[in-house]
């Protein structure tokens, strides 16, 4: 929580800094490329193959034998990582033509956007380097959240977010372009972050020097499973990088706007999509370590339970009271000066991407289904109808509303993901949606659509776009009190307990 809501005040100072200016465009750019490989890398496919082995290891051989293959999964990932990132760094032009395509256009043509290429070059240098740090900070918290240590892991983003923000606040004037002052914050980001962990995986017992171990067993194994992974994994952020190519020819903005609508979203996703499925891998391996088919199935299904029970509310709340929420966050600064109508365009932005909010928390539990398992393969098949589906769905829709195309293909393409994901659990008998789970489901919805009226009816009543400052918050703060009171009302109205959403703990404690 304290992590998503620092991402929010850093956005905050982004739009209030660059707005949806070009120079926002470019850094959103340079910064999202690091990212996308880190995810892939490390959050990703790493993780995901990474996890299940550790699992399986310390079950089986004991922490002494965990250490070392620690030791050296890091020297083997950090060596590859540092050469990446160097290529990366010198690469940096090649890499913005490669994924600003509209930009090295305009640049070879020497048309008005040619700065937006040369910027995104010399900001790439900045970001990423960020992949070797913070993939390595992936590794550490993999490493923690199998001891079940969670704080840690959770609490390290913070210090990336206190990074941007210092950095912008401080460096800021120090540029004639004010994203460079980003972009540093996000180099110091990633130092900070992995230094904070140290210290814990020592006292865990778990820092030792890496090592160099290519030809491990349990290092093949790895490989093994994340090469698929690489792929299947990370499909939603090939999408996002995939809009921001296709973004990058259409209107100044388009890029902005997108990212901002997006950030909105990775708030109840972080939170709680992200957050379920970070707890559930480790169990789900342990459980299929034991070869306890039973408890495995009962824990995605509250995954799924829980995902619905607060993924529908944030979807219907979001896209009911997105444009004062900009309004608090963003709409002021740089945001607020130029004369487009940057809330409506990122509000409406919102609407598109929250279509497919409960599919993309849905996809953070069920794919752990696989990795579990040890299965990366089945993922990267879904992944490539899923990313096929979305460069159709680009193609379609892109032409005639733009950017809102770029995000609405982005969900539908999410759904058809995470529905593919619970077909083949269900036809390899993995996992079947239980009948209280569907009741459950029915309910959430109701009391969604509920919550949503309520909400409309109240937020409609007042025009706050000429209010002050202090009072916009008053009233979100109010709204958002007001959602929550009426959902939980007309569950518990509806006969939802609290043992509804617990049942798992129940079943695993019996």
């Amino acid at each position: 929580m304290i992590s998503r809501v620092l991402g929010l005040v850093r956005d905050a100072v982004v739009a209030n800094l660059l707005g949806a200016s070009a120079a926002a465009d470019v850094f959103l750019f340079a910064n999202r490329i690091p990212n996308f490989l880190r995810r892939l890398f490390a959050e990703g496919a790493f993780a995901q193959a990474f996890v299940p082995v550790l699992s399986e290891i310390k079950e089986q051989q004991g922490d002494d034998k965990v250490k070392l293959f620690v030791a050296q999964a890091a020297g083997t990932l950090g060596t590859i990582l540092l050469v990446v990132t160097i290529v990366g760094v010198i690469a940096s032009p090649v890499i913005a033509a490669l994924f600003g395509t509209g930009w090295f256009i305009d640049w070879w043509q020497g048309g008005p956007d040619a700065e937006k290429f040369e910027l995104a070059s010399s900001l790439l240098k900045f970001t990423f380097p960020y992949l070797f740090f913070v993939s390595l900070v992936a590794l550490s918290g993999a490493v923690m959240n199998v001891y079940n240590r969670f704080a840690v892991a959770a609490f390290t983003p913070v210090l990336l977010n206190v990074s941007i923000i210092s950095c912008a606040i401080l460096l800021h004037d120090k540029f004639s372009v004010g994203a460079y002052s980003l972009a540093i914050g996000v180099f110091v980001g990633g130092v900070v972050q992995l230094l904070f962990q140290l210290p814990f995986l020592y006292r865990a017992k778990m820092l030792a020097r890496p090592r160099w171990a290519w030809q491990d067993e349990n290092v093949k194994k790895v490989r093994k499973l994340m090469l698929p992974a690489l792929f299947g994994v990370s499909i939603s952020q090939i999408n996002l990088l995939l809009d921001t190519m296709i973004a990058s020819l259409l209107m100044t903005g388009s890029i902005a706007w997108l990212y901002y609508s997006d950030r909105l979203i990775e708030f109840p996703l972080g939170l709680f999509g992200i957050g379920i499925a970070t707890v559930i891998l480790p169990a789900l391996s342990k459980l299929h370590s034991s070869k306890k088919n039973s408890d495995f199935q009962h824990t995605l299904d509250w995954g799924v339970r829980f995902v619905i029970f607060l993924g529908l509310p944030a979807m219907i709340g979001l896209m009911i009271i997105s444009p004062l929420i900009i309004t608090v966050l963003f709409d002021h600064g740089a945001f607020k000066e130029d004369s487009v109508d940057h809330v409506k365009a990122v509000s409406l932005g919102v609407v598109a991407y929250s279509v497919g909010l409960v599919s993309f928390m849905l996809i953070k539990v069920l794919a752990p289904g696989f990795y579990a398992r040890q299965d990366t393969k089945t993922p990267v098949r879904i992944g490539i109808i899923t990313l096929v589906l979305n460069m159709v769905f680009n193609i379609i829709l892109a032409p005639f509303i733009g950017y809102l195309g770029l995000a609405l293909a982005t969900s539908l393409s999410a759904s058809c993901n995470a529905f593919l994901l619970y077909r083949q659990l269900k036809k390899e008998n993995v996992y079947q949606f239980s009948s209280m789970s569907i009741r459950f489901t029915v309910k959430c919805f109701v009391a969604s659509i509920v919550m949503g009226a309520v909400t409309w009816f109240v937020s409609s009543y007042y025009y706050w776009a000429t209010w002050a400052f202090a009072e916009q918050v008053v009233l979100l703060i109010a709204l958002v009190v007001l959602a929550g009171v009426s959902y939980f009302a007309m569950l518990f109205l509806m006969g939802v307990r609290l043992n509804t959403i617990k049942s798992v703990a129940i079943t695993e404690s019996n």
